[in-house]
């Protein structure tokens, strides 16, 4: 056995939505395994990235923002939080630097604080790029004052930027840290255990959220409807078919999505093809179809036939 202790074990970030969750995530791993949006709930599942060191290995899981819900699939998202919350070794709060830290944020942390078996607790201070060093110092003193309110304790409060890389690695040390002794869970070139049909469906509904700005974010969904190897190609000139459907609620949610002549739609399957090119490292055929699932986020067999 070695002096150093293999430490593994369960990393879950949380925090209002669009607090930074997914970017950093992405920073963590390294790659990319959850789409990250300027609009709030952007993640709808939960995402797992693997980090393997050779002190240790990190599942960090990136879930939905807790928020207050208008629909089953908002009530769903929720559960889904609070379900991984009690499965976790840490939870790490996102923080972001150039928001005060807000009723949102001290119900999220008072949530956690009465969770029967309390996982370690780390606080980072998300987006320190975007503010001075006082605001950020004041920042922190409001992250640390949340301890008394609460009744909680910080195992450690970091500040990092998700964009420009600052702490990012400080993080990671800070999270093996607090992991117990464990096994490797995964081989150790594996950054998700997402599946592929899964990761493409969500590149798609992240190139679909840029192009729709605040038109119609909450009402999309995408699925993967078929997806293999092109047959009989020539093996240095591989090509990978894609079927995808776009959901919408409405009838007028999908002319906004189509867009004029069909140009938007057209733009959409572009930003999607070169980044599931990139991830999955082989050319992409994508085929994309729009379809109207009336009101899919209120309806149970929806949800159901859409993976919520």
């Amino acid at each position: 056995m070695s002096e150093q202790t293999f430490r593994s074990g369960f990393v879950c970030l949380v925090g209002r939505p669009n607090a930074g969750k997914s970017t950093l995530a992405n920073a963590l791993v390294g790659q990319k395994i959850a789409i990250a949006s300027d609009k709030p709930q952007t993640t709808r599942h939960v995402v797992r990235g693997i980090i393997t060191r050779p002190d240790g290995q990190l599942v960090l899981i990136d879930t939905p923002g807790l928020h207050r819900p208008r629909t089953l699939l908002g009530e769903r998202l929720n559960d889904v939080v609070r379900e991984t919350w009690s499965e976790v070794d840490v939870i790490a709060v996102c923080l972001p630097s150039d928001q005060r830290v807000g009723p949102g944020d001290t119900y999220l942390v008072e949530q956690i604080a009465h969770l029967r078996s309390r996982p370690a607790l780390v606080a980072l201070a998300t987006k320190s790029d975007l503010v001075g060093g006082e605001r950020l110092a004041r920042h922190l003193l409001d992250i640390q004052g949340l301890e008394e309110k609460l009744g909680i304790t910080w195992a450690h409060i970091v500040p990092v930027s998700a964009l420009t890389g600052a702490q990012v690695d400080e993080v990671a040390d800070v999270l093996i840290g607090l992991l117990p002794p464990g096994p490797h869970y995964y081989p150790d070139e594996e950054f998700t255990d997402e599946p592929e049909e899964q990761l493409v469906a969500e590149l798609i509904r992240e190139a679909v959220l840029g192009e729709v700005r605040d038109e119609l974010p909450h009402s999309i969904a995408v699925v993967v409807d078929e997806m293999h190897m092109r047959p009989d190609r020539p093996e240095d000139r591989p090509l990978l078919d894609i079927w995808a459907s776009m959901i919408v609620e409405r009838d007028s949610q999908k002319g906004i999505v189509i867009g004029h002549r069909g140009e938007r739609l057209r733009d959409v399957g572009t930003r999607a093809r070169q980044q599931i090119s990139h991830l999955l490292g082989v050319p992409v055929h994508l085929d994309l179809q729009v379809k109207v699932l009336k009101d899919w986020q209120r309806d149970p067999k929806y949800l159901n036939r859409l993976g919520f």
